[in-house]
């Protein structure tokens, strides 16, 4: 119930994800357990069955870089395509395909080798990285509507950085910093107010129409926007 209650009221998203290996077929069981639409696209008709049969979504047998099988996946009206099979290469053919041809407003690969990390990033990937966990955390980050953007990640994934953009009817505008406590683990960084960048303290005012930029550390970004009350 905990988990499932976490995710309660996050947007739900259509996602394709290509490769149906060890990876995606728990990626695609992560993104149904929050709440998400994953179809899978893969070229081996016997994984196909077994994702179809274990996980009862829907699975395009077919090259998922092609625009024929990424049609058949619903890319005219998906949100995201993951890429995360063998090969670097095409992740990187998927992805851009995606982006050129169909309405996707993000694209996300696996690497499997560290040293294409940087290439990919450079041709249009949004979000490059290895991670089941964080590949399904970063993807409703980017995507979420609700003005949280995630920016980097420091120690391995330990701690995460994130943008968040205060609404015009932030229950907390005016108030002082000291007076709204965000939860532990999580502290303010910076304020961006009209192109001014403020280091706060404990007397700096957040308004409606500030850009936080706040460090998470552990999963408590949930309790950051209970907090703020966003």
């Amino acid at each position: 119930m905990e988990g499932a209650n976490r995710w309660k009221g996050r947007q739900e998203m259509n996602i394709i994800i290509i490769g149906g290996g060890k990876l995606g077929f728990y990626l695609a069981k992560t993104l149904i357990e929050h709440q998400h639409h994953p179809v899978v696209i893969e070229a081996d008709s016997e994984t196909c069955t077994e994702i179809s049969d274990s996980l009862e979504i829907p699975v395009v047998c077919g090259d998922g870089t092609t625009a024929e099988a990424l049609r058949a996946a619903g890319a005219d009206h998906a949100d995201v395509l993951v890429a995360v099979t063998g090969k670097d290469e095409q992740n990187l053919v998927a992805c851009q395909l995606a982006r050129m041809t169909f309405p996707i407003k993000r694209t996300a690969a696996k690497v499997n080798n560290p040293k294409n990390a940087g290439i990919m990033r450079q041709l249009g990937i949004d979000i490059v990285i290895s991670s089941t966990d964080a590949i399904a955390r970063l993807i409703e980050w980017e995507v979420d509507l609700s003005g949280f953007k995630y920016i980097a990640s420091l120690g391995q994934g330990e701690a995460t950085l994130h943008e968040i953009m205060l609404p015009v009817d932030f229950a907390y505008s005016g108030r002082k910093l000291s007076e709204v406590k965000l939860p532990e683990q999580s502290v303010l960084v910076a304020v961006e107010r009209q192109h001014e960048v403020i280091i706060p303290r404990g007397n700096t005012e957040i308004i409606a129409g500030d850009k936080l930029v706040v460090l998470v550390k552990g999963d408590v970004l949930d309790k950051v926007r209970d907090k703020l009350k966003l």
